[in-house]
Order: structure tokens, then C-alpha cells, then sequence
């Protein structure tokens, strides 16, 4: 019999796949290998690890939360389905021409990414509504017909239905649906006033057409995933974490899969909000360092950094405007491709770059001995000491050092004519300023200091990275929680259910229309209730209300976060102070005499979460004992020195370690340079302190 006590998450990253299972007793945790060819397999090999070490059978588990970057996966490796996209005349090359923006304005060769759907298959009809939803030419039924018939002599797995204007009203697109699915009951098709009801018809018709691309792949892999953990005796209900960091039914990530653009990723943003709020920190800086790639996130007043548009499968150099915007909700990150399977190679210059290209689960690192011959972030780890062959991944994947040195020199050190140690630092060096360079762009991007923010790093290669991240970014404090290796499947089991509707209804705030207003609002709310009650229905919910607010003339919108309620048209003074107060937050000043415009809603309604208790915080305490002594390189004083080892159990809180040393636990290792201190916390967090900040 299930125990709804007993809840498993489960996140499949590029090399590694992350299972977070808690009981009653506790928490049991493991990595396995991702299996790209099958990937629900690694989840049940995974699953009964856990179930396993504790001691629980599979049938008791009562909830399974998943994450997965199969999505994004699909879209940036062009594998999806057959597609056709049908839209109002005049608009068929929108997705083609894009922004018209140059992301790379001195590159004279310069190609833009190839659309999704190529012209062949962008079909147009002669309709078209208006901004305010009026009917300005209607949609014949014969040219819906004959739409109809060439879309099934086409042999075309999905449709992406996106017209202008659908947001304002839809009545064109279900027109069309109606007569495919009477047609054809088995095709995927996707409208754009569901996907995506918002103005701008360019990340409009993107997130559409990324929704139908991927729906039928998603679809048939969430449906083996059930199947197969039904038939291991998982009965429970599986839920799946978006991009918005909130759980909806796999029914509905099935229909709209573009939701788990970001699941995994969003994960670890909760798992790190979870730690800020513990220890009363406003304004922290979320660190996810994988085997394929680092997540970069923000997190203030205990809250990671949303948005409703992300850009996904950049294609030139994780360059932002050289992938495809998609209107989603999203936490914001900054994500590139620095990961334990990153691969070193040497530029046209003579230089280490390091990524975007990853090793993954196969073949690997050279030291995992599967097969990989290319020099890798963790192999240059292990020559710098920093990694024991004998002892990763809990002794699972014993590593060879001598496939790393053979790497490393060959396709390195020789044709740089150094020593494979110092090409080993290099690539460590380069994947650092790296992610150090990314953390800096993305926190003056959102006008902070990041001097001023503390850094929780988690996921299996942050530990070994954050001390030389925080020194190269100038933090003083940074914190690694327990469970950091699977740290994005243990966010899985603190998300809430949530469901983010949005509404594109532009609006002058000076002609503010508080009954049309109101009433969208109320079809926002039913539809994000409706979601939330399929996976909570009797949970305490709680709403968010967000308006996206410019100056009249701007081409972009800021979040305005509003309180909900019914708005009365003597509003707008309230509305004009959150939205003056949210831009001068964001840019330093106002600007007076400019008209103010509304063009999306978003309303989130969430279940309400149980506080996170405070925690203990320490900043010296007892010495531990080392159970050994050993070596890593330390980057900041460019010299190998010799440092204590100790388990993670070890450091309980009140216990203390200075740096150098190496704290050891089955999915991690955390490294602790020489100007930092460690001392275990409350909650059994690691919290490592500048030495010359020690009170």
C-alpha cells in the first residue's frame, strides 16, 4: 500500500541522474549514469538504489516528482517531430526573420540558426483578427478544408496552429483544430492561444511551434515512463516539475511539454531558496554545476528570479539572441556549458577553451574508462588531486588517473608544450573565469552587486568549483547544503503545485479598464485552479498576480508584481507607484512625463508550503580530525599543498576545518581553498568563510 509520506524525485541530467527519495526516517539518496537511449531506465535503476539503501519497497512509494531535459535536448539537437505550422497571410516567414537583431555585430560570416519548420512547411490562410479581438476578415470553411487535406497528404506528426491576434480571440484557431482532429484524431496539434496567449506574435509562434515539435516525443516517453514504473510496482502518481519551479500532472506536461523547458534546472533554484530562507539570507547567489552544464540563478527575499520568455538552443557560443525565444514561464538563469564532461580543446588562437561541447554519460570522461578520449573538466580535476580515483561517486565509478594523464598530455600539454599538471590547471582556470564571467554579466544584468550576495552551490562538480568561483567573484561566504551532489531532486520535493496562466490585454494605464481587467483575471484564476486541484485539490493555495508594464515607446516590459484583487478604475495611482518603484529598482530612476502601458497578465496560484524552520548558523568551532592527509592544487596560490581530509559526517554542527582541505561524502567533494574556513551548520550545511571576514 502506498504511504503518501514516502515521495521520490527524480532528475535526468546530461550525465548524470539525480533520485532524492524520503521516508519518515529520512532521506536516501544516488547517482546513476543517464541512458540516453533509454532514459526511464536509469530512473527505475536509480529508484531501487534508494528504495534499497532505505529499506523501503517500491509499492509504498506514494509520489514520484520528475525533471528532465529531454525538451530541451529535442530542440537543440533538432530532434523532433515532422511538423507543419499554419498561420494568417503575410506572416509565414515571421519565425525566419526573427528579431532582425545581430548578436554578433562584427562577425562577418555570421548565420542565423535555422527555424524549426522549414518554408515548405509553413502554411498560410486568409483570416485575420484584430488587437481587440474583433473578426477583421473571417475564416472560410472551403479554405479550412483544403488547409485540412494538404496537412494529411503532408504525412505530418504535429501541427503548430499560430495566428495574429489569437490571444485577443481564439475562435480562428479552434476553428482549425476542430477540423484536423474530425480529420485526423491521432495528430498533435498546438495553438498558440493556449501555449502561449500573449502579444508579440515572435515568441508567440516560437513557443507554439517548440510545443508541437516536442509532443509527440514527450508524449510517448512519459507514457513508458508510467508503464515501466508501473509494472516495477511504482503505482503512485508521477508529477513533473516546470519551468515556472511549480508540479503539474504528467497529463498535462504531456499536452504541454514547452512547460518543462528548464525542470531539472528550476529544481535547483527551489533546492537553493529552501537553504536562503533556513538561514535568513535575501540575497543569494543559486550555483548548479553538473557534468554537462552550470546554472547560474538569483535568489532574493527567498524567491529564485522568474520570467515569462526564455531563449533556448543558443547556437553561437551560449551567445544571448542566437537561440529561439520562447514565451514561458521560467526561472531566469544563466546557463552555459561548464560541467564535469565539458570538453578542453585547443582554440584556432592557441588557447584552452573548454565547452560547449560534453562527454556526458557516454562515452564520458577519459578517467571513467567507457570509451572517451578527449580531455575533460573532471579529468583535469582528478590530475589536480582534487578528485580520489578510489572514492567517486561512493567508490561506483572507480576512476583511472593514467587515462587522464594520457588525455590531458596528448590532446593538451604536448601541442602547448607544457606539463599535462599545468595544462590540468588551465582547463580548471578556464572553465572557472568562465562561469565566474557568466555570474558577473547576469548579476549586472539585474542591477546587483554580487560582492554582496552569498553563494549556496550544489549538483556533483559546484563543491569542487565554488571556493574558486567565490574568489574569483569576490564573495566572502558560501554555503554547500547536504544532499548538494543531487541537489535539483531534492528541490523536486519542496516545489509546490503551481500553474502559471497567462493573458496578453494591453492596456494605457491612464485608460485603465478595471471591468476588462477583472474579468480576464477571473478566467486566469479558474484555469491556474483547475491545474493546481488535479495534484493538491485540497491543499491551502495561495496567488500571485504579476502585470508586465512599460513606457509608452519602449520595445520591453518589466514584472510588476501587483497585490490580487478586484481592481476598481481609481487603481491606477497604486498600479503607477509598483510599477515606478519595480523600474527604479531596475534602472536607478523613472522617467516623467512618458504614458505607461500594461500588455501581459500572469497569475500563479501555488499551494502553500510549509515554513522552513531557521536554522543554526556558525562561523568557528571545534577542529575535526582529518582521517588522512592529502594533495590538491590551489589555484589562488598557483602551488600544490597539502590538505586534511574528512568525511562530511564528520562536520556536524559547531565543527570547524581551515582550508586547505577536502571534505569527502559519496555524491560530492567539497574543496576548501586556503583562504577559507568551513564550519558545519544547523542543518547540516556546510558554510565556508573568507578567512579575513571571520568575526
Amino acid at each position: 500500500m502506498t504511504n503518501p509520506m514516502i515521495r521520490v524525485g527524480v532528475d535526468i541530467g546530461g550525465t548524470f541522474t539525480d533520485v532524492a527519495l524520503a521516508h519518515p526516517e529520512g532521506l536516501s539518496t544516488c547517482k546513476v549514469l543517464t541512458n540516453y537511449s533509454q532514459p526511464e531506465q536509469a530512473i527505475l535503476d536509480g529508484i531501487s538504489i534508494a528504495a534499497d539503501k532505505a529499506g523501503i519497497a517500491l509499492g509504498r512509494i506514494g509520489q514520484v516528482i520528475h525533471g528532465t531535459t529531454l525538451v530541451t535536448n529535442a530542440l537543440i539537437e533538432r530532434r523532433g517531430a515532422r511538423l507543419a505550422f499554419i498561420t494568417t497571410e503575410g506572416f509565414r516567414d515571421v519565425i525566419e526573420m526573427r528579431s532582425e537583431n545581430r548578436f554578433e555585430q562584427y562577425d562577418l560570416n555570421l548565420s542565423l540558426p535555422k527555424p524549426l519548420v522549414p518554408r515548405e512547411d509553413r502554411f498560410t490562410l486568409s483570416e485575420r483578427m484584430g488587437p481587440e479581438g474583433e473578426v477583421l476578415l473571417p475564416l472560410a470553411a472551403a479554405e479550412v478544408d483544403a488547409m485540412v487535406q494538404r496537412v494529411l497528404e503532408g504525412g505530418y506528426e504535429a501541427v503548430a496552429i499560430g495566428l495574429m491576434h489569437a490571444y485577443a480571440n481564439d475562435a480562428h484557431e479552434r476553428q482549425i483544430a476542430e477540423a484536423l482532429r474530425a480529420a485526423a484524431p491521432e495528430l498533435s496539434i498546438s495553438l498558440s492561444s493556449v501555449i502561449s496567449p500573449q502579444m508579440r506574435e515572435l515568441p508567440r509562434f516560437n513557443t507554439v511551434i517548440a510545443n508541437a515539435y516536442v509532443q509527440p516525443q514527450v508524449a510517448d516517453y512519459l507514457g513508458r515512463l508510467v508503464h515501466r514504473l508501473g509494472e516495477a510496482g511504482v503505482t503512485a502518481p508521477v508529477f513533473m516539475l516546470h519551468s515556472g519551479g511549480g508540479l503539474i500532472s504528467v497529463e498535462v506536461a504531456a499536452e504541454q511539454p514547452v512547460r518543462l523547458l528548464e525542470s531539472g534546472p528550476a529544481g535547483g533554484a527551489i533546492f537553493a531558496a529552501d537553504f536562503a530562507r533556513g538561514h535568513k539570507l535575501d540575497s543569494v547567489l543559486s550555483f548548479d554545476m553538473g557534468g554537462t552544464t552550470a546554472k547560474i540563478c538569483l535568489i532574493e527575499d527567498g524567491a529564485p528570479k522568474t520570467a515569462n520568455t526564455f531563449e533556448v538552443a543558443r547556437t553561437y557560443r551560449f551567445k544571448k539572441g542566437s537561440g529561439m525565444t520562447v514565451s514561458t514561464p521560467v526561472v531566469e538563469m544563466v546557463e552555459i556549458g561548464a560541467g564535469g564532461g565539458s570538453i578542453a580543446s585547443i582554440d584556432a588562437l592557441g588557447r584552452i577553451q573548454v565547452g560547449p561541447r560534453s562527454a556526458g554519460s557516454e562515452p564520458g570522461p577519459a578517467c571513467y574508462g567507457k570509451g572517451g578520449q578527449e580531455p575533460t573538466v573532471t579529468d583535469a580535476n582528478l590530475l589536480l588531486g582534487r578528485l580520489d580515483p578510489e572514492n567517486f561517486a561512493g567508490g561506483a565509478i572507480p576512476l583511472s588517473v593514467a587515462a587522464s594523464e594520457t588525455s590531458v598530455a596528448t590532446r593538451l600539454a604536448e601541442n602547448l608544450g607544457m606539463s599535462a599538471s599545468d595544462a590540468a590547471f588551465g582547463v580548471t582556470e578556464m572553465v572557472d573565469e568562465n562561469m565566474a564571467n557568466a555570474a558577473r554579466v547576469h548579476t549586472v544584468e539585474n542591477g546587483r552587486d554580487i560582492e554582496h550576495f552569498t553563494m549556496i552551490g550544489f549538483g556533483g562538480g559546484a563543491p569542487l568549483h565554488a571556493c574558486r568561483l567565490a574568489e574569483k567573484l569576490g564573495i566572502a561566504e558560501l554555503i554547500i547544503p547536504p544532499g548538494a551532489g543531487v541537489g535539483s531532486a531534492i528541490g523536486f520535493l519542496k516545489a509546490p503545485f503551481s500553474y502559471e496562466a497567462t493573458r496578453g490585454l494591453f492596456q494605457r494605464l491612464d485608460a485603465f479598464d478595471a471591468a476588462g481587467v477583472n474579468a480576464a483575471l477571473a478566467e486566469l484564476e479558474e484555469e491556474a485552479t483547475a491545474f493546481v486541484a488535479a495534484g493538491a485539490e485540497a491543499a491551502e493555495t495561495t496567488t500571485r498576480l504579476t502585470a508586465f508594464m512599460r513606457y509608452a515607446g519602449q520595445g520591453w516590459e518589466i514584472p510588476v508584481v501587483l497585490p490580487y484583487k478586484t481592481f476598481a478604475d481609481g487603481d491606477k495611482d497604486e498600479i503607477l507607484t509598483a510599477f515606478e518603484t519595480a523600474y527604479r529598482t531596475l534602472f536607478g530612476r523613472v522617467i516623467e512625463g512618458l504614458g505607461i502601458e500594461i500588455t501581459n497578465w500572469s497569475l500563479v496560484v501555488a499551494s502553500v508550503l510549509p515554513e522552513t524552520p531557521p536554522v543554526a548558523r556558525h562561523a568557528c568551532g571545534a577542529g575535526v580530525t582529518a582521517r588522512r592527509k592529502r594533495q590538491f592544487y590551489d589555484a589562488a596560490l598557483r602551488q600544490t599543498v597539502e590538505a586534511r581530509e574528512v568525511d562530511r559526517a564528520e562536520m556536524a554542527a559547531g565543527c570547524a576545518v581551515d582550508g586547505p582541505a577536502i571534505i569527502v561524502e559519496n555524491e560530492t567533494t567539497t574543496i576548501v581553498t586556503s583562504g577559507y574556513r568551513c564550519v558545519g551548520q544547523g542543518d547540516g550545511s556546510l558554510r565556508l568563510i573568507r578567512k579575513g571576514d571571520i568575526a
